[in-house]
């Protein structure tokens, strides 16, 4: 089942994986239990990808979370995004259901809430598309990534 919201702020995607093969009729119950395991509910700006200058704007205006999942060598090896916090791809489901104060001691950065804008990034915008929709499974809102990546970052910051 898919549903698109069309013309409206915010597109909803809804994936629902039901086996048809199985011949099973799902009641009222076991639909919302099948809905919960398996869907997947991203909701987004119109297009939630973020430009190098879109993202140099959020961050000066100081009201976005940036959130790179590269590994940790990663970072020390090619660099970071100013302001960024490093939580690496295999731990952001875990990582977006910590405490806040859990958060802040792990990852030494602020935990986003789940109507704060977040911008995953990465070094070429394929695991922040994937943290993209791991955030927005776990209810956050407001979620977005850059697809440029860190490689993009660097050149565009090389050219000034």
């Amino acid at each position: 089942m898919s549903w698109h919201a069309a013309g409206s702020p915010s597109i909803i995607v809804l994936s629902l994986r039901h086996s048809v093969q199985t011949n099973h009729t799902l009641d009222r119950t076991d639909f919302f239990t099948e809905l919960r395991s398996t869907a997947l509910l991203t909701c987004w700006h119109v297009n939630p990808d973020v430009s190098y200058a879109q993202l140099k704007q959020l961050l000066a205006d100081g009201k976005t979370v940036v959130v790179d999942v590269r590994e940790p060598w990663e970072l020390r090896e090619y660099g970071f995004i100013p302001g960024s916090v490093n939580v690496p791809l295999g731990q952001v489901n875990t990582a977006l259901q910590l405490a806040p104060e859990e958060f802040k001691d792990k990852y030494d950065g602020e935990m986003p809430r789940q109507t704060d804008n977040i911008v995953f990034v990465c070094l070429a915008g394929v695991r922040s598309k994937t943290a993209l929709n791991t955030a927005a499974s776990l209810g956050f809102t407001d979620v977005q990534h850059y697809p440029g990546g860190w490689q993009d970052w660097a050149e565009q910051e090389q050219l000034k």
